[in-house]
Order: structure tokens, then sequence, then C-alpha cells
């Protein structure tokens, strides 16, 4: 037998109707749309004290770590990696709640949300609340996410800004404005036109021009040894994140690892079509395993959760439909180890552009809420303008839940309810208790 009729068997190409050549092109695809995580998420978490080289080799390596779990375990075509809106939330909410630069307390309760959620795993009690949570719910916890991530973008490219606790527009003469604003429309042009390297591309050539505008600089060289991890390695304060009064930042945590990992999983899965007549997803533990296993191991080296990315849907979209993509792009992915001083250059402008695209895309699936049905509509709308204008989204899951089995128990829809809803509507009710306001 060849290499090729191995490699065909183990990842089972005749079953799934896929061939080597086409599984090559999606695995190069999803990378190339994705690749712009080693530069993104390590500028958002520099200006919370954390070394920038150290973060990039982290994220490279969870990115290769997942992939390859989720294609030689799970034999699924998705992009495992460190979630970008997890780090946006942890920088500029979970981390100020813990003390400016405590970022080893707050990787600490990331540390303990992930051993939680790996034994919720394993026991299926997280397939079970996953596969019974409202839909109007699942959707609101991601479009809030994303008019979140937007206005973070848009805050930290300076077109918005906070003025005596007011909103105002920023200024538009401002050369680093001017820059996310042509990152914004150029992004947008080349998604438009379905281009599906287009934040890749946008990053570029916003930093082609943040060169021309001296908005940035070429480093010495533009090669390097792989950064060490020491900086971060087993620098996650468990012991100082063990404490009662933290217990609803844990709970936070949680929470988002549940929706975030769910909601990609599922929304991937059904562009590839492997979602079943009831709209769950067959053997479903088996990519619930790979990033449950990937969060807890991150959380060691200070990352937060691994999930499915969104963009596996341009691999999926390219023919893509076994293990062996996501095993591809966990390869790519390790070449970047050796770009760390190319990746410091990218300008924190084009950063930002990314984040309010992807804040638009995200918004996006507010369009699945049945908003003729107020039972489902409020607790979805309430949850995501908590998310928005609160920057509090523990908080607003949290009404959310509460919300949600009140208001069809007045509807006389309690048939609607099932026992993990109310399983939610208990922990929340507790998160308010122990909240500090």
């Amino acid at each position: 037998m060849s290499l090729n009729e191995k490699i065909s068997k183990f990842f089972k190409f005749d079953e799934l109707n896929t061939n080597m050549r086409t599984e090559l092109v999606a695995g190069i695809t999803t990378f190339a749309t994705l690749a712009y995580i080693m530069i993104v998420i390590p500028n958002i978490l520099s200006g919370i004290g954390m070394p920038r080289e150290a973060t990039t080799s982290t994220i490279i390596y969870m990115a290769f770590f997942g992939c390859m779990f989720m294609g030689l375990f799970a034999n699924r075509p998705f992009a495992v990696a460190p979630l970008l809106a997890e780090y946006v939330f942890l920088a500029y909410t979970i981390v100020p709640m813990f003390g400016d630069g405590e970022w080893q307390k707050a990787f600490g309760a990331v540390a303990i949300a992930a051993i939680t959620l790996f034994v919720l795993t394993i026991c299926n009690v997280r397939a079970w609340i996953v596969n019974c949570l409202p839909a109007c719910m699942k959707y609101a916890f991601t479009a809030g996410l994303g008019l979140y991530l937007a206005f973070v973008g848009l805050k930290g490219a300076g077109i918005v800004q906070i003025l005596d606790g007011n909103t105002t527009i920023g200024n538009f003469c401002d050369i680093n404005v001017i820059l996310a604003i042509t990152g914004v429309v150029i992004i947008g042009a080349l998604t438009v036109k379905g281009v599906k390297v287009a934040m890749l591309v946008g990053l570029i050539a916003v930093t082609a021009l943040a060169l021309i505008f001296g908005q940035t600089v070429i480093p010495n060289t533009l090669i390097s040894a792989p950064a060490s991890i020491s900086p971060l390695f087993l620098k996650a304060d468990i012991m100082g994140a063990l404490h009662i009064q933290y217990l609803p930042i844990i709970f936070i945590i949680l929470v988002l690892m549940f929706v975030d990992t769910m909601g990609t999983l599922i929304g991937v899965s059904a562009k590839a079509g492997f979602l079943d007549e009831k709209g769950n997803l067959p053997e479903i533990k088996k990519p619930m395993l790979v990033d449950s296993i990937s969060t807890m191991i991150a959380s060691s080296m200070c990352a937060i959760t691994s999930g499915v990315y969104l963009e596996s849907t341009t691999g999926v979209q390219a023919g893509g439909r076994s293990g062996l993509t996501a095993v591809l792009v966990g390869l790519l992915f390790l070449t970047g180890l050796f770009f760390s001083p190319l990746f410091g250059m990218i300008s924190s402008s084009a950063c930002n552009a990314v984040l309010i695209i992807i804040g638009i895309l995200m918004v996006s699936v507010i369009r699945q809420i049945n908003f003729d049905d107020m039972s489902e509509a409020i607790p979805a709308a309430i949850t995501i303008f908590l998310m928005a204008f609160s920057s509090n989204i523990g908080v607003a899951v949290a009404c959310g839940f509460i919300l949600y089995p009140i208001l069809k128990l007045i509807a006389g829809k309690k048939d609607e309810l099932n026992i993990p809803v109310w399983i939610l509507f208990v922990a929340s009710c507790a998160f308010f208790v122990l909240y500090k306001f």
C-alpha cells in the first residue's frame, strides 16, 4: 500500500468524498485566512504587559497542537487555536478585575475554568447542555460578542473615544485613525468580492501604508530563532485566583468557553454539512475533547480558550472534509515561529481594522433570532445590549439565562424549558449573589 493510499484510508477520503489535492488546497486556504491571529493577538496582549515574542510562540504552538489533534483524533477539517474574541475580553475586562498588570491571576482563573470544562466534557455534561441550549441565546452570545469586538476595535483605532464618560467621535485627521478606516475599507471591499485572504491582505496593506507615513519601522532582522515561552510557561497564578471573590470571574470565563467553542463548532459543521436532521453534530464529543484538552494545555502557557475558528469555513468551501485539512493548517502555523520580528512591525491600526470587520461578521447571526417571539427576543436583545454597552460579558450572559425561563413561563411556554436551562438559571442567580458590583 502506497503512502497516498495509507493517508486516504486513515482520513477516510472515500467515505467523505474527498481527495488529497482538495484537502491540501483547503488546508492552505484556511491557514491563509487565519494567519492574522499570529499578529493581532500578541498586539492585544502586549498592552497588558505580556511579552510579545513569547506570546507569539505560545499562540503558534497551541494552534499547531489544536489543529493536529483535531485532524488526527476527530478527523474534522476544523482549525483549532486560541480564540481572538476571548483574548480581547481577557485583556480589557478580566485583567482589570484582578488589577492592572495582574495577568498571572487572570490566567489562573482561566486554568481553573479550563480544568472544569475538561471534566464536564469527559462526563458528557457539556454536550448535553450544548444540545439543550435555546438557539436564540446561542445567537445572542455571538452577536453580542461581535458588537463588543467592534467597539474595542473602533476605540483602539481612535475612530470613537471616551471623553468625560461619553462616547464621541474621534479625530479623523489623525493618521492612525485614517489608517484604521483605510484598513476597514480594504478588508471590507475584499470580503465583498469574496477574497478569502481579505484579513491578511488588509493587515499587509495597512502596515505598508504605516511604514510610508512613519507609524511603524522595519526591524533589524525579519527572521529569528523561535522565541522561548519560558516567560509564560506555568506562570498562571492558580492559587491567587482560588478565592471566593473570584468565583464570578471564573464563571464568566467558563460560560464563554462553553458559548464560544459551541457556536463556532456548530456553525462550521453546518457549513460543511456535518449536522444530522436534528441539527446536532454526530460524535460531537471528539471535537469537544480536542478543544477542552487544548484549552487546558494552553492555560499552562498563559493562553486562553482554544476553539474552532469560523475561518475554517473557507477551507470547507474549498472542499475540505477530512482531518488532513486541519493537520496541514497546524504544520503551516509552525513556520510562523521564525518570523516573530516581522509580526512585531504590523501596525496596530491594521489590527483594530481586523477587529471591527470580525465584529461585523459575528453580529450577522442576529438575523437568526426570532424577534416575533418576544419571550425569545427580549432575553436575547438584553444579552446583546449588555455585552456591547457594559463590556461585562458575564453579567450579560447571566441576565440572559435568568430572563429566558422567566419570560417563557409568563408566555405559557413552559414546555420549551428543559433541565439545562434551569441549571443555568440557578448558576446565574448564584453569580449575582457572589458578584461584587
